[in-house]
């Protein structure tokens, strides 16, 4: 009877821990965007997604494909946001949006429990989508970038074991959501292995009846997966595709990626490079990428091959997410090894490099957790030993690691969104509701960043 309640009191204090990760998020994701971004809309917000909810209704645009994907909880919100006055429209996207992420990071703080046992580490991992410096600029408080937050938490979905059927029905729930806005998650479908692999020491239970509680999980991965795949086929994209070269891609993932790692202003970073070359963002990067084979090394000799896996595949994530999205998109690839220095000063964030640069920091985190646990050990010490000056050495380069990674979000904070100049939204609707009583049958123009919108006199005067 004891041992019932202190089960149900851990698993309340989980929960309760969780919900307050995700409002802690979401808070930071708000108080970084600032008063006037929070209140002034965003490209498809006020455009594509606005006109179509008002063209196909609530129902069929959540399934209307865009750009040859479909944008599932983005859809979702603003439906949700057409519930209230519509003067109220800008500030209720951002604050959805601000929760969403919110529970983006409480999902990743559950979720990562296995690969990074440590409430302080994982705690750090779970930070990274409201406190990557550059994410206030585009990423953060908008339903045209969400998809961006569903790819962070993509590869923790797949690799999760879940421990009851009813928790693999969320995790399923959850991965439809994820994958049905983010078709990119389909990169990380190979992690659903760890799914279904047993728990190390593990008896028969979890090894084969256990086991089973992984298929909602890649039921539902698959099956979105799949949608998002016949949707990019049978839709055509507008944005023309890329054709950089291999240096361009290397050159603006260690510029825009790496860069935007260490500082929010991507512009100082270009003019460092101006002023002493191209070395000051690509030592940071060879270091990135030593932490992270160091990590996955040490989780290996560790027996934590999970933990590996995790890392290696976060990291080539990162590299494959910034190429896909040069190759796909013209209007992405900046041409930096070829920029004058002119460019390069004048640099400013990329949403391409903020969704690399999520991967690549959680990889680092994912690295770091391997480098600080106890568990590690010198080949041959015997177990229960703390493995000797190797260890301290690992544990020394972890927990710096985790340092710069602090150090760079606190400089950073809070950073400036790109809508921190506005139009914001609602104050225009004293003059347009004045112009709608004049012609109520007619529609006014409604600016946001970096377009206007059209908005039904119906709506104005809430007659709709």
């Amino acid at each position: 009877m004891r041992h019932a309640g202190t089960g149900r009191w851990t698993s309340l204090r989980a929960v309760l821990g969780a919900v307050l990760v995700g409002v802690l998020a979401a808070a930071v994701a708000w108080l970084r965007l600032g008063p006037v971004a929070r209140g002034t809309a965003w490209a498809e917000d006020a455009g594509l997604f606005f006109r179509e909810h008002l063209a196909l209704g609530p129902l069929d645009s959540v399934a209307h494909p865009y750009a040859g994907y479909l944008h599932l909880v983005p859809r979702l919100v603003v439906d949700a946001a057409f519930l209230l006055p519509v003067e109220w429209y800008a500030l209720a996207v951002s604050a959805m949006c601000c929760l969403l992420t919110g529970a983006v990071c409480a999902g990743v703080f559950v979720l990562a429990r296995d690969v990074v046992p440590s409430r302080a580490l994982r705690l750090v991992l779970a930070a990274v989508p409201v406190l990557l410096p550059t994410a206030p600029w585009e990423i953060s408080g908008n339903a045209a970038n969400l998809h961006t937050y569903g790819l962070f938490l993509a590869p923790w979905l797949f690799a999760h074991r879940v421990r009851t059927w009813s928790g693999g029905v969320v995790v399923a729930v959850v991965t439809v959501l994820v994958v049905g806005t983010e078709a990119q998650a389909v990169l990380f479908l190979p992690l659903l292995v760890l799914a279904w692999s047993g728990r190390p020491g593990s008896g028969g239970a979890q090894r084969h009846g256990g086991r089973w509680r992984a298929l909602p999980v890649t039921v539902a991965a698959l099956g979105a997966a799949a949608a998002q795949v016949v949707t990019a086929l049978t839709t055509e994209r507008a944005s023309p595709a890329g054709s950089p070269t291999v240096s361009d891609v290397v050159s603006g993932w260690t510029l825009q990626t790496v860069g935007g790692l260490l500082r929010a202003d991507v512009a100082s970073v270009g003019r460092a490079v101006v002023a002493d070359g191209w070395a000051v963002v690509a030592v940071p990067a060879v270091a990135v990428g030593a932490v992270v084979l160091l990590g996955a090394v040490v989780a290996v000799r560790d027996h934590r091959p999970r933990r590996a896996v995790l890392a290696v595949a976060l990291t080539l994530g990162s590299g494959v997410v910034w190429t896909a999205a040069l190759v796909a998109n013209a209007s992405a690839n900046g041409r930096w090894s070829r920029s004058t220095p002119t460019t390069l000063v004048e640099a400013t964030p990329s949403r391409y490099a903020a969704a690399a640069g999520l991967l690549l920091t959680a990889a680092v985190v994912v690295a770091a957790a391997a480098l600080v646990d106890r568990a590690v050990r010198p080949l041959g010490a015997r177990r229960g030993r703390t493995g000797g000056p190797i260890a301290v050495v690992l544990v020394a380069v972890g927990w710096s690691v985790v340092a710069l990674v602090l150090t760079s979000w606190v400089v950073a904070f809070p950073a400036e969104a790109q809508r921190a100049s506005g139009p914001v939204w609602q104050p225009q609707f004293s003059d347009a509701e004045r112009a709608c009583v004049r012609r109520p049958s007619a529609s006014v123009r409604i600016d946001a960043l970096p377009w206007a919108t059209r908005v039904p006199c119906a709506l104005v005067l809430g007659d709709d």
